[in-house]
């Protein structure tokens, strides 16, 4: 997600930590994964797709389409056909590396292997989404998660179901009845909390990883900065158990990019 607001207040906080977020990404991946291990999935064969097709007509967080198709070779012409294909790196079920929400932090290229393969936690907070369109997943609800299913593994995605991914297609799937953006996402104090954790990756089903009614997109500037990425957009979050599955998350290597679409699976 990014627009002129967004960017006006990127501006003022950036600082130069290319150097120091890689290091601090790299070793919390290495160190996460070896930690991680006993956390994968054991595969029975069972695979769900996260990702949403991608389409002009997606919704995006500053409303304008962030995919644009031509086809520039014809199949009744040539025996093959082409696109050539243009789109906005937060467009779809996409990744947000570091370098998003820093001046010069880490690439979606320079993401480690080892941090896109990951233990899997789904964070149900659907129930409280029905009644208010910016709910927020808090501590509260991981500490819930984890009283329940038990410690999150070092080296996870944590995701939040807030049952979002079904409003597609319907304006209230970006905005209220008034037209302000309206979407669950992380608090600012879940996000830091799950850094403690040594959580990798943070995911949700909604355009953004905060709320629609964010003013200072603190869940954003509190992962993103830490070395971490997101997923936003994500698909078919309803169709996982909360514990036990594997995600893989398809990111995108083109160099100095700061996000990119996704194609991101979870394996049970």
């Amino acid at each position: 997600m990014c627009n002129a607001c967004v960017m006006d207040h990127v501006q003022q906080q950036m600082m130069s930590r290319r150097g120091l977020v890689a290091g601090a990404i790299t070793g919390a991946a290495a160190i996460g994964m070896a930690a991680a291990q006993p956390g994968l999935a054991r595969s029975t064969g069972g695979v769900v797709d996260l990702t949403h097709t991608f389409t002009p007509d997606f919704p995006t967080f500053d409303g304008t389409p962030g995919l644009q198709m031509r086809q520039t070779v014809r199949f009744d012409e040539s025996g093959y056909q082409m696109f050539h294909v243009s789109y906005d790196e937060h467009s779809g079920t996409h990744i947000d590396a570091p370098l998003h929400f820093t001046a010069d932090g880490t690439s979606v290229d320079e993401l480690p292997a080892e941090s896109l393969i990951c233990p899997l936690c789904i964070v149900d907070i659907s129930a409280k989404a029905r009644d208010d369109a910016n709910a927020t997943l808090e501590i509260e609800d991981i500490e819930t998660w984890i009283s329940t299913h038990g410690p999150i593994p070092a080296g996870a995605c944590v995701t939040m179901h807030s049952g979002w991914a079904a409003r597609l297609g319907d304006a209230s799937f970006r905005n209220d009845a008034a037209g302000n953006l309206a979407f669950p996402g992380f608090s600012k104090a879940a996000a830091a909390f799950l850094i403690e954790l040594g959580v990798v990756a943070i995911g949700v089903d909604t355009l953004s990883l905060d709320p629609g009614n964010s003013q200072d997109f603190g869940a954003h500037y509190t992962w993103l900065p830490s070395g971490r990425y997101g997923i936003e957009a994500l698909a078919n979050l309803d169709r996982l158990p909360p514990a036990g599955a594997t995600i893989f998350v398809g990111a995108p290597r083109f160099q100095g990019g700061t996000g990119g679409p996704a194609r991101v699976m979870a394996v049970l």
